[in-house]
């Protein structure tokens, strides 16, 4: 992995998985001293993310903002920022979006991290999106991210560049390269259950994907370890 140790990097953080992952692929990439991370605080319903996201950026000693969007609460419409509807259950078998789309989400967060990025002298984005073992949501798809980065670079006369280091991993192949960058320690951290619970619900559709991965790789889930040491006392 080329080191560009000249060039700052941006990691949007939410505090779950493949978040966390992205974190430590660009500390490898980027260099301890060039990257930074923010979060955004946009009313979701798993709000524990949030203090994973800071206790994960302390743990990889990098600099975070906590950036408030509440607009997407005030939309409502999805259950991940409307108290009134529950999240569903399982991953769907079908092409229609589950109840946890946000609508616009990514393209919101990236053009606020791209001016973030602006302001902090780095032309790096990088964003834990994945086309492959997702729930459906078209701004996560290839197409959508290389589109926006154009826009991007149109809209800000800039050279911002979005990397997106799981797009077209598995979640099995995803657990291979947290191992590879030396995410796992701080993936006992992370959280991923759309219900917001620790420990994990492990019916939503979230931690129906997170089990599948870690069980494919044939890899522990750090994060199940430390509740259920917590648990048992230790």
């Amino acid at each position: 992995m080329k080191q560009k140790s000249d060039e700052k990097a941006l990691v949007v953080l939410s505090g779950g998985q493949d978040s966390t992952t992205c974190l430590y692929w660009a500390l490898g990439r980027f260099g301890a001293g060039n990257v930074e991370a923010v979060t955004f605080d946009y009313g979701q319903r798993h709000r524990v993310e949030l203090d994973c996201a800071r206790k994960i950026a302390a743990l990889a000693g990098v600099r975070q903002t906590v950036l408030p969007i509440d607009t997407f609460a005030a939309i409502g419409g999805n259950a991940l920022t409307d108290d009134e509807i529950t999240p569903e259950e399982g991953v769907r078998d079908d092409d229609a979006l589950p109840n946890t789309f946000v609508p616009g989400r990514n393209l919101v967060f990236l053009t606020f991290a791209a001016a973030f990025a602006y302001t902090r002298g780095a032309r790096h984005l990088v964003t834990g999106v994945a086309q492959t073992d997702y729930s459906g949501y078209p701004d996560c798809r290839e197409n959508t991210l290389k589109a926006l980065e154009v826009a991007l670079r149109l809209g800000m006369d800039s050279r911002v560049e979005l990397h997106t280091p799981l797009m077209y991993l598995s979640k099995a192949e995803t657990v291979t390269l947290a191992q590879q960058v030396g995410a796992l320690d701080a993936l006992a951290w992370s959280h991923t259950c759309y219900n917001g619970e620790v420990p994990p619900c492990g019916h939503c559709a979230s931690c129906e994907l997170r089990a599948k991965g870690f069980a494919e790789a044939g890899v522990p889930d750090p994060l199940v370890e430390r509740c259920q040491a917590e648990a048992q006392g230790h």
